[in-house]
């Protein structure tokens, strides 16, 4: 049985993060999407709001399951036990990060690999970033993302924009 994880801020899942899902969960037993807890980011949801989020979303996958986790992916990974840590692909520029990090995680744990799944070409414009611009300036955001996610991330955007700091007058 192999399992891989697939770790993310999901901040909040798109329709690019579930294509991945969809076809790591086809090709692989098991899949962990990790909701990473980083403090040094600002989310727009807590770690357990995108774990809720995550979880509705990926609910029609038996063989996905997410929970949260901190620090390193590769002790993620070997937490959850998994040998492989995968990453997804937009464009060119997300290769080059994603390579060293890739190397890195290798360095750490050479146990694990890292395998890269371009994303959909429909989906390769899209990220979590872009998504919550569009909806705080009430952009159409149904080729983003189920409407349960949509509707939580305006809710939310609504209730206190974008970061903590930024609260709508």
């Amino acid at each position: 049985m192999v399992t891989a994880v697939y770790p993310g801020s999901f901040d909040p899942a798109t329709f690019g993060h579930l294509d991945v899902i969809a076809r790591a969960s086809a090709a692989f037993d098991r899949v962990v999407v990790g909701i990473l807890n980083n403090s040094a980011k600002c989310p727009l949801f807590s770690v357990e709001e995108r774990v809720k989020i995550m979880s509705d979303a990926t609910k029609g996958f038996p063989n996905v399951s997410v929970t949260s986790f901190s620090g390193l992916s590769v002790n993620f990974a070997h937490e959850s036990g998994a040998k492989v840590i995968i990453r997804g692909l937009r464009a060119v520029t997300d290769f080059e990060y994603e390579l060293q990090m890739a190397q890195t995680n290798r360095v750490l744990a050479p146990d694990v690999d890292t395998v890269f799944m371009a994303t959909s070409l429909e989906y390769a414009y899209l990220s979590s970033t872009i998504m919550k611009e569009v909806a705080l300036y009430g952009g159409d955001l149904s080729n983003f993302a189920p409407k349960e996610v949509i509707d939580a991330v305006v809710r939310k955007i609504l209730s206190r924009g974008v970061c903590n700091n930024e609260q709508q007058d």
